[in-house]
């Protein structure tokens, strides 16, 4: 059994004692409700605070006044003291769980967009334009910074007023603070710009302004970036001698160092590291920057486990371990680390739906855990009030949360698979390059089923007949999806394709060799054909990547995209965009159109051409059972192509239902 010996360590900042080291950082996971945490985002950090969790930091960008917009990401507002009860109720209900609770607090400056809440101009120290959200901001003038000073104050008074333990400034992220730092987009004259002191300013004057209004026992802290990664951003030198200066005026309680900036498209991905990214990228920068102050210093970015975390305490390199996505697919790491159940942690696979549907304007939800963000309806499991036999037929992600469920409310449950492992298409999406961590969904999946007692029987296929020779009481279908490959779309000839057109499951699953010179037409724009066609240059292929959408992978997000991109140039992909599949000629040669100009383009000499159209849903046992199985029912790709976490979602709720 691992020792958790540092992470089980408390630490105490003040008078405040956090219970032990591990960390949620501030985000924005978008529940707030008109500016204020309300049931839904309370609930959420509650579960956290229950999982055995040290400190949950919420209320990622909160706003302290007018001309820093909160609707962006359905953030929380701290502008007048009608939050007070809002925070009042999230930190009684944290604190009765024995957690502590901080909330962030900002003002984002240029970084958002002036034509949301009274279509206030954005400011900034400069008028410099932001290239991601693509507004120039008006250039801040004295009195501004005056105003919005002492909006920090106040801010951070409703903060203390509402019983929080304490807050966290955002001087990171590429918000007003941090713009002022750096001399990329600071580019003014008087004493807010120029030499390091002035640049830093605003930001010292805020602290000051704080410790006027709420005193010096209260626990006031600062993210910080250690390193832009921009061309004449700020570097990890410049960074440092930032936080010595911090630390050096004694208004400071503890620095929370992150990586990167939100600037552009490519920073803000790697703010948030995937899968693509090694464990822990950052952790040598806020290392590096702890070795030259002496108080708290916090880090996260891609910690996974508490075997890492425990590490990286051991080491020295942090104070605090922040372990944020990580929560979000199992808020109860703590609990499981200290009761020895290692094996239980739902652990992150860092496929960052979570921060993609944020940064779409939709609320954060993990692939793989479908209770996060949905606590009131999904947190608690209630036993079934008589032990049913249930069959499940199909082994994907949504076959084996609802035999999971279905075997953790007390039924007697079969699972059937035609394959001989479990996992289904997700299976496939752990095999192209940089993607296998995606196999944590099912390796979980899996051991929580055998440990519930799930009889699992592989290698079978389930026909109807063999599934009423069970007599269940409930049979749920999770049959999955088989590839499209062009039944749905008659108006392209793949006629001259003579084998040479096959699907992306063909490729990834070996029925069909890599050709020499090979189209992969992606007709849907998620995960599926980027990853294939990156998997194909991999083993060797000239590969054209081509789709009828504007952008290549349009589904995925801002955190994801841009990461795939770098791979996909990296690999020498050839990239086509607005172009329709037309044909597959009999001479090799494909034949595309311009969805706009509507004008045709050949690519010869291709031995093979890859489509995705996307799945068909398996759903032929499920209507054969129709009127034979009183209770019968129909989850994931089998009810209609989508997602891992719908499938997963689909699978919990009809598990609770029997």
């Amino acid at each position: 059994m691992t020792e958790f010996t540092h992470l089980f360590t408390p630490l105490k900042i003040k008078n405040v004692t956090i219970r032990n080291r591990l960390l949620s950082t501030g985000h924005v996971p978008g529940y707030a409700r008109g500016g204020y945490p309300q049931e839904q985002y309370r609930l959420y950090h509650v579960e956290k605070a229950r999982g055995g969790i040290g400190l949950t930091i919420f209320g990622g960008s909160t706003s302290v006044d007018w001309d820093s917009p909160a609707t962006e990401w359905s953030m929380i507002a701290n502008r007048d003291d009608s939050i007070i009860p809002s925070y009042q109720q999230l930190a009684d209900a944290v604190h009765e769980h024995g957690a502590r609770i901080f909330t962030q607090l900002t003002h984002m400056g240029r970084r958002n967009r002036s034509d949301t809440e009274r279509w206030l101009p954005l400011v900034g120290p400069s008028q410099i334009r932001e290239p991601y959200h693509r507004e120039i901001p008006h250039e801040i003038e004295k009195r501004d910074i005056r105003r919005i000073v002492a909006a920090f104050g106040q801010a951070v008074r409703r903060a203390k007023e509402g019983r929080l333990d304490g807050v966290e400034l955002s001087f990171a992220h590429n918000h007003l603070a941090d713009q002022f730092w750096s001399p990329k987009s600071n580019q003014r004259t008087d004493e807010y710009g120029g030499s390091l002191e002035n640049r830093m300013r605003f930001s010292l004057e805020v602290l000051e302004e704080i410790r006027r209004v709420v005193g010096d026992d209260y626990i006031v802290g600062v993210r910080m970036s250690g390193d832009e990664f921009l061309d004449g951003g700020l570097t990890l030198d410049d960074q440092i001698e930032i936080a010595t200066r911090l630390v050096a005026t004694g208004m400071v309680d503890f620095i929370n160092v992150l990586g990167g900036s939100g600037e552009n498209l490519v920073n803000l991905a790697a703010v948030v590291p995937n899968m693509y990214f090694p464990p822990a990228p950052y952790v040598a920068l806020a290392s590096a920057i702890k070795a030259e102050i002496d108080i708290p210093v916090f880090h996260a970015a891609r910690i996974v486990d508490p075997v890492q975390a425990e590490r990286i305490l051991a080491e020295g390199h942090v104070d605090m371990v922040g372990m944020t996505r990580a929560h979000i697919a199992d808020p109860y790491i703590g609990k499981k680390a200290m009761e020895g159940r290692l094996d239980d942690i739902r652990q992150c696979v860092g496929a960052n739906m979570c921060i993609d549907r944020l940064y779409s304007g939709k609320q954060a939800y993990c692939i793989q855990n479908p209770v996060t963000g949905r606590e009131a309806e999904l947190a608690a499991v209630t036993p079934a009030e008589r032990a049913r036999k249930v069959v499940v037929v199909g082994g994907g992600p949504g076959g084996l949360e609802a035999a999971r469920m279905a075997a953790e409310r007390g039924h007697k449950v079969v699972l059937f698979d035609k394959s001989d492992t479990l996992g289904g298409q997700v299976n496939l999406a752990a095999l192209p390059p940089g993607r296998d961590q995606m196999a944590g969904i099912i390796r979980w999946l899996e051991l929580q089923c055998r440990k519930l007692g799930v009889d699992i029987r592989l290698g079978v296929i389930a026909t109807a007949e063999t599934i009423l020779a069970e007599q269940p009481e409930a049979v749920v279908i999770a049959t999955g999806g088989r590839p499209n490959l062009g039944e749905t779309q008659p108006e392209i000839d793949l006629s001259g394709g003579n084998g040479a057109v096959v699907s992306v499951q063909d490729i990834l699953d070996g029925r069909a060799a890599p050709g020499q010179n090979v189209v992969v037409f992606d007709d849907i724009g998620d995960w599926a054909g980027v990853t294939a066609a990156e998997y194909l240059a991999q083993q060797g292929a000239r590969v054209t990547l081509v789709t009828p959408d504007p952008r290549i992978a349009f589904e995925l997000g801002d955190a994801s995209f841009p990461v795939v991109y770098q791979r996909l140039y990296s690999a020498g992909i050839n990239l086509i965009r607005d172009h329709k599949l037309v044909a597959v000629e009999e001479d090799g040669s494909v034949v595309v159109r311009n969805a706009y100009s509507f004008e045709e383009q050949v690519i010869p000499h291709v031995d093979q051409v890859v489509v995705w159209f996307g799945n068909l849903s398996e759903d032929s046992l499920y209507r054969q059972l129709q009127g034979r199985v009183a209770d019968l029912h129909l989850v994931g790709d089998a009810m209609a192509p989508r997602g891992i976490h719908n499938a997963i979602l689909e699978g919990t709720r009809v598990a609770r239902q029997i």
